[in-house]
Formats: structure tokens, C-alpha cells, sequence
């Protein structure tokens, strides 16, 4: 597995890279271009992670993750916000979090109003639909806000370690990095030996990955100064139906 920075994708080819290895990368650029807004829209919407709630759930008991949530419906080319929802994940998913129900504060409506944020929530189902070659999907969108903070000396993007998320597809989005060293991103085929790692720190680059063939962790960061923190924007979309207990 080699080391590296980013390989940006131009954003008419993540289609075609998803279909191809299972992930891309797209720099700030790509991403204002493939969902048709602009750099400064997407990098505004940094400040709606300031001031988040604590994810109380952490299993490993830890108090480095703040965290809200969200969930979206895409259907006839229609983006709904559905009443707020838990967040499930089975154990075959996630054997540190999985099996709960996890009640997160949900987003604010000053985050889920914004346009650049709608626009990339439907673009992300549209890709979907285009790479399934399915038009007529109903594609079940979750959004969470996650701020990892080093003020324990530590934090833990992905306490579960390398995972898969139970979805179809997962977009990470890079919000910002403040004085910290670490957060590398690995992407591994989930059926070979074939990897890669590298860093996302431009704000608003995004890896897209296709969830049945890869599997991706986040490495644990560490402060360079006080108040050092790493803060992103994870979308899944899952076709038909939202993951939900089956208790």
C-alpha cells in the first residue's frame, strides 16, 4: 500500500472512477463543479460546526467526537428531510457501535437550509442512480456532522477501526483541519489486497466510495496546538430503505 496525497478526479469522471475501482477524490473545485455552486459556498459552511453537542454513545470512553444528524429522502428527483430518525448500524457493520439505537441532536436548520448543502445531497443521489444505471431509485440519504477534537491529547475519526458502513455509497467531506497532525484516510478493496492512504486537508475536497467494494478507516489525530480539532461532513445513501432496528 503506498502513501500519498490525494490523486484528484475531475468531477465528469467520478462516475466512471466509482464504477471503475470503487472511490475518487475530488478536489474543492471538483466538488463545487460537480454539484453546481461555488468554492465559497462550500467552505461556508464551516461555521455551522461550531458549537455541536458531545456523542454521548462512545463506547471506548472517549470524549473526543461531537456529532449531529440527519436524514433525507431522494426520490423523482425530489430531496425531502424525513422526522428525525436514530442512527442503527448492525454489528456485522460495526461491532464497537452497532445494534444500538443512537438518538444524536439533529442538524440545524441553518445548515439543512442552505443550498450548497441540498445541491450536494441531491447530486450525491444522482451519481448514485447514475452509477447503479438505476433512474428511478429511492435513495435513503444520512448526514452527520463530526467534529474530532484532540483536548484528551487524542482523537478518534473511526473508533471502529477499518469498516464499511452497511450502504450503498459514502461521501467524506473535508470542513476544515485546525492544529492537528494525523486524520490519513485508507481505502481498501473489500475483496483484494489493494489499498491506498492520504490525507484530505483542503477544505471542501470530498473522497466518494462505493461501500459494497471498499473499506475505509480514518487514522487518530493529535494536536499541534490547543483546541485542535478535525471536523467533516459523512453522507451514506442506500437504495429503498433506511437501516433501521429491527427490534
Amino acid at each position: 500500500m503506498k502513501s500519498l496525497s490525494p490523486q484528484y478526479t475531475p468531477a465528469s469522471e467520478i462516475g466512471h472512477l466509482l464504477r471503475q475501482k470503487g472511490y475518487g477524490v475530488l478536489s474543492v473545485e471538483d466538488v463545487a463543479q460537480w454539484v453546481g455552486t461555488s468554492t465559497r459556498a462550500l467552505q461556508s459552511l464551516a461555521s455551522e460546526w461550531e458549537n455541536m453537542p458531545p456523542d454521548h454513545y462512545l463506547k471506548d470512553g472517549g470524549r473526543y467526537r461531537r456529532r449531529r444528524h440527519s436524514s433525507f429522502v431522494f426520490e423523482s428527483g425530489l430531496l425531502t428531510q424525513v422526522p428525525h430518525r436514530a442512527h442503527w448500524q448492525p454489528l456485522d457493520y460495526n461491532a464497537l457501535h452497532g445494534g444500538m439505537e443512537r438518538w444524536f441532536e439533529p442538524m440545524l436548520e441553518s445548515t439543512t437550509s442552505q443550498p450548497a448543502f441540498l445541491e450536494l445531497l441531491s447530486t450525491f443521489a444522482q451519481t448514485a442512480s447514475a452509477v447503479r444505471g438505476q433512474a428511478e431509485v429511492r435513495w435513503c440519504i444520512e448526514a452527520h456532522q463530526f467534529r474530532i477534537d484532540t483536548t484528551g491529547g487524542i482523537g478518534r475519526p473511526t473508533p471502529e477501526g477499518a469498516h464499511r458502513d452497511g450502504v450503498d455509497f459514502v461521501a467524506v467531506m473535508m470542513v476544515n483541519r485546525t492544529d492537528i497532525k494525523g486524520g490519513e484516510t485508507r481505502v481498501f478493496e473489500a475483496d483484494g489486497p489493494l489499498g491506498e492512504r492520504f490525507t484530505l486537508s483542503e477544505p471542501g475536497s470530498m473522497v466518494l466510495m462505493d461501500d459494497a467494494r471498499v473499506i475505509h478507516e480514518s487514522t487518530p489525530i493529535q494536536p499541534l496546538a490547543e483546541g485542535g480539532h478535525r471536523d467533516t461532513l459523512v453522507l451514506t445513501c442506500r437504495a429503498h430503505h433506511f437501516q433501521d432496528s429491527p427490534g
